[in-house]
Parts: C-alpha cells; structure tokens; sequence
C-alpha cells in the first residue's frame, strides 16, 4: 500500500499566554489533496492552530511542516514564499470596507510585480463565478454584499492565486442554513478542482458532516480525537459524543455563569 502524503503535519504544537496554556499537546496531520475539518468548543485552540502553523503567532513548542519542510521561523528570508502557498478565508470575511470586490479578490496579486489591474480584475472575475456570483458583483464594494455574498468574494479571495493549501475560519459562521450549505458546495468543489489541502475551522456540525474528508477535535488546547468523518458519529469517544450530539453533561465542561434575581 503507497504511503500517503501528507501536505501539512504538525507535533506537539504548544502556547502559552501568560497563566493560560492555550494550546497544550496539538498534533495532527493533512493528506495531501484532503480537507480536514478542526471542531470543539470555543476556545479550544482551533482558530488559534491555524494563526501558529501560518507563523502569525510564534508556538512555545512543536513541529510544523509543509510538504516535508519545516515551516520558517517568523522572521526568516523565506517567510513571503512561504505565506504565498495559503489562501485564507477569514473569520469575519475579512474584506476591506474602502476597496472595491475585485480588489479585495485581487488584494495579494495587485501586490505581485508583472500583474496588471486589468489582469488581476480578470482573474477577480472568473474566482467570482466560481464561487457562483456574476461578473457585475465586481465593482461593489462590501457594505453593498449580503452576509452570503461576502463570505462567497472572501471565498474567491482564498481562491486568487490558486493556492495549494486553504485555510478557512467558519465559513458558515452567520448564515442561514440554506446558504450555509450552497458554501459547503463552494469548499467542496473548489478544493477537489484546484488539487488542494485544507483545513476548515467550523463549529457548524452540518458542516463538518458534509465537507470533511477527516475530523479533528480539540479541547482545552490538546487534540482529544481525530479521524475519518464518515466515522464521527461512531467514535466511542466520550468528547465527540458529548459535543456532537449536543449534550449539557460530559467530559467538557462549559463555564456558565448563574443569574440571580
């Protein structure tokens, strides 16, 4: 059986703010080609693994490699060439108020030396269809986007440049199930058809159902379960099962403050 290739791997990954261990043992790993989608509750150090393997944050400890190299210090010479093999999609969408959909589309490439604006407004264009919105979105500017639309141009944005890894921080966050699930298509289909690795922070379980090749769960800044997610609802995992299925009692215990009348 060929080994598989792994795209994206990560050890032991450890961060400490001040009294607080975020990030406490994170170890996971990215087929080459795959999607792996991170879930847990809220502050369980999803977004923040994310922001560590880009070198936004510097870890206290642990491996990161990228296709076999270890990811540069954040400092280092390399580091531009490194950030160019990402496509991001932002928490928040992450779109500039001031520019226009196509330049925000075409923010990196406007920055690149041999692109013109009239290329990069092309390329601006054709990521717009693919993430199913027409040409004559291109001159908008954000405020003019319904919450679906942004997150579809901050998609196209991920997409400029057809990068071979895609981060995306909840793509469904704000959404109404129905436009929810035209996103988890996008993902889908623009992933397999650039060859891509992935990594999609979610706390949408539909979500996590639907595009996810693997399913990695993380609480309390340590990776408690991960695996194929054809098989999360069978895990025996007492974590999974608790955060899955929505139940108030188990393993994870949710800090929630009494009210007094």
């Amino acid at each position: 059986m060929p080994q598989k290739q792994m795209k994206i791997r990560v050890e032991g990954l450890q961060k400490r703010f001040g009294k607080v261990q975020a990030l406490a043992d994170v170890s996971l790993s990215v087929e080459t080609g795959k999607i792996l989608t991170l879930i847990g509750p809220s502050g369980s150090g999803k977004t923040l693994t994310l922001k560590t393997i880009l070198g936004l944050i510097k870890p206290d400890a642990g491996l990161i490699e990228i296709a076999g190299s270890k990811a540069p210090s954040i400092n280092s010479a390399e580091r531009d060439d490194f950030l160019h093999q990402f496509g991001i999609l932002f928490q928040r969408s992450g779109l500039f108020d001031g520019l226009p959909v196509w330049e925000n589309i075409g923010f990196r490439l406007l920055q690149e030396k041999g692109n013109s604006r009239e290329h990069v407004r092309e390329i601006a264009v054709e990521k717009l269809r693919a993430v199913g919105l027409s040409a004559d979105v291109v001159d908008l500017f954000p405020s003019e986007l319904s919450g679906g639309m942004q997150k579809r141009v901050g998609i196209a944005r991920a997409l400029a440049g057809e990068p071979p890894i895609l981060f995306l921080d909840e793509p469904t966050a704000g959404l109404d199930p129905i436009m929810s699930n035209v996103i988890n298509d996008l993902i889908i289909e623009n992933v397999r058809k650039l060859g891509s690795t992935a990594i999609v922070v979610t706390s949408n379980l539909v979500t996590a159902a639907k595009v996810s090749d693997d399913i990695a769960m993380l609480h309390e800044g340590r990776c408690v379960w991960s695996g194929p997610g054809d098989t999360i609802t069978d895990t025996g995992n007492a974590y999974v099962e608790q955060f899955w299925n929505k139940k108030k009692d188990g393993p994870i215990k949710m800090a929630v403050a009494s009210l007094s009348f």
